[in-house]
């Protein structure tokens, strides 16, 4: 498992590789893609209060994107980051196409 930023937009969820230290940007997480492209991605919510807990599994190919899908995706990734607007991810981006999703909630449906 490895924690990341994302952004999701419409179907498809976008990360970088980004500038905090690294001994490579050719990272396993992404030889692992370029062997078998099928992921899932999993976003969770913790809290102290169990009523409150969630998580969301998606599923999907995901592949190294390029051009004007990774200027896009940069985009977006400032928008919801600080971070990302004082410093852009320099490293490949991967977007993941969401094919299927599963989630799971301590709080009813509504």
């Amino acid at each position: 498992m490895v924690p990341f930023v994302f952004v999701v937009d419409g179907d498809t969820i976008y990360w970088a590789v980004d500038e905090k230290p690294k001994r490579t940007r050719d990272l396993k997480r992404l030889a692992n893609i370029r062997a078998n492209p099928n992921v899932d991605v999993v976003v969770d919510h913790y809290d102290e209060d169990w009523r409150t807990l969630w998580w969301v599994r998606a599923s999907g190919p995901a592949r190294i994107v390029d051009d004007d899908e990774a200027y896009r995706a940069l985009a977006l990734l400032a928008e919801k980051y600080p971070q990302y607007r004082a410093s852009a991810p320099q490293g490949p981006v991967v977007a993941v196409e969401i094919a299927h999703l599963r989630w799971w909630s301590t709080s009813p449906e509504e």
